[in-house]
């Protein structure tokens, strides 16, 4: 695994329907993170609804979702996959 060095900033993020997201970091880095793992822990359990997962949205440089749901960004980065 590839610790992230400094704090990126995600500015782009796509929800998947398969609870995937597929991100871009400011660095121009594309990268698929998997949420599958996280659904069975607060407060990610909510996300198992798609409609709600799929809302996903990138604020102060991570992902949110309704509901005051946010993932940091540095878990992001070190639980992904480039693509």
């Amino acid at each position: 695994m590839v610790l992230m060095e400094t704090l990126l900033d995600v500015i782009s993020v796509a929800a998947q329907e398969d609870h995937t997201l597929l991100l871009v970091f400011e660095n121009g880095q594309q990268r698929r993170f998997d949420m599958k793992p996280l659904l069975d822990r607060k407060p990610f359990s909510r996300l198992k609804d798609l409609p709600l997962f799929v809302k996903a949205t990138v604020a102060y440089g991570t992902v949110v979702w309704p509901g005051n749901i946010d993932i940091a960004p540095e878990t992001l980065w070190d639980r992904s996959e480039p693509v």
